[in-house]
């Protein structure tokens, strides 16, 4: 009779088994402690100062009378603060003609702002996704439009309008900032990744347009090129002065800028009475003119996170 006896593995065996299968060893992994740079520190404060400190120094003068503005530390408050007297005699003074400037300048900025991004956006949508005769020497000509100032562009395009009979108008202020050659550079960079070919051939094997096509998936693509266009358009257009310095006549059409201008005139110009207290005004309107830009910035500034979220997922 044969007996069988159960085969032990052989220890051998059973080390080289466990040496064939690699050990995940998990070892405490070393906080990357950040390296601290004193003169980086210094330097990145004294820029936040060099930003922030005209900000607060507005931000405090707008509480002061006139007469304090000279009297009294610039970065701190004065003894009796009347920030919202300012602002009530900023809005009344002239038959309340600073909110008529600011309504100007929201038309303005915001005609222009718009207009520009969506010229900027087919015109780039175009260059990047079309291949026509001249398209390298035409894009390098919206290069070289770059390097323009828009400041050496006012007086010949103040003869063009005057030809047309547009000097005087608010289509003086709108029409020219609705050319925007770094905006037509920005969307066809952004264009040329954000919006892929296969679904633009995807849409025309469906049948679509080129023009619904623009409309329906390129823009909606392009929003976050579109907001930077648009801020960007927003913000020259606002502080824009030598331009509508040059085209307006009509105090009633002056932006924030000419008008403030006007108002700083007469407060340097002397004069006592009605005049006393403008420079008071023209430190107060000018807080109350950059507000609204910083609430566009506060609202918008999700599209660009958006946009980059969006260019880190790759395709």
């Amino acid at each position: 009779m044969t007996t069988t006896t159960p085969t032990s593995t052989p220890r051998s065996a059973t080390n080289a088994t466990t040496a064939g299968t690699p050990r995940t060893s998990r070892r405490p992994r070393r906080r990357a402690t950040g390296r601290r740079s004193t003169p980086l520190t210094v330097v990145m404060l004294a820029v936040l100062a060099y930003f922030l400190l005209p900000l607060v120094w507005l931000a405090i003068s707008a509480t002061k009378s006139t007469q304090d503005l000279f009297t009294t530390f610039g970065l701190w408050f004065s003894h009796a603060p009347q920030l919202l007297t300012n602002i009530r005699e900023t809005f009344t003074h002239d038959d309340g003609v600073f909110l008529h400037w600011l309504l100007n300048t929201v038309l303005y900025s915001v005609g222009s702002a718009l207009g520009a991004a969506l010229l900027a956006a087919a015109a780039g949508y175009g260059f990047a996704k079309y291949r026509f005769r001249g398209n390298n020497a035409a894009f390098a000509l919206v290069l070289g439009a770059v390097m323009i100032p828009t400041t050496a562009l006012a007086i010949p395009t103040y003869l063009l309008f005057a030809k047309v009979d547009l000097v005087n108008t608010p289509w003086a202020i709108v029409l020219p900032s609705l050319v925007s050659p770094f905006g037509l550079y920005l969307m066809r960079v952004y264009a040329a990744d954000a919006v892929p070919d296969s679904i633009l051939e995807a849409a025309r094997i469906d049948g679509a347009g080129e023009l619904r096509i623009f409309v329906t998936i390129a823009l909606r693509l392009l929003a976050p090129g579109l907001v930077t266009v648009v801020l960007f358009t927003l913000v020259a257009t606002w502080n824009n002065y030598f331009l509508p310095l040059i085209m307006l006549n009509d105090p009633k059409l002056y932006p924030v800028t000419v008008g403030l201008s006007s108002w700083a005139s007469q407060a340097f110009g002397g004069g006592s009475g009605a005049n006393s207290n403008m420079l008071a005004l023209v430190v107060t309107g000018s807080l109350i003119s950059i507000l609204p830009l910083v609430v566009a910035f506060l609202f918008l500034q999700r599209y660009w996170q958006s946009g980059l979220a969006t260019g880190g997922v790759k395709q």
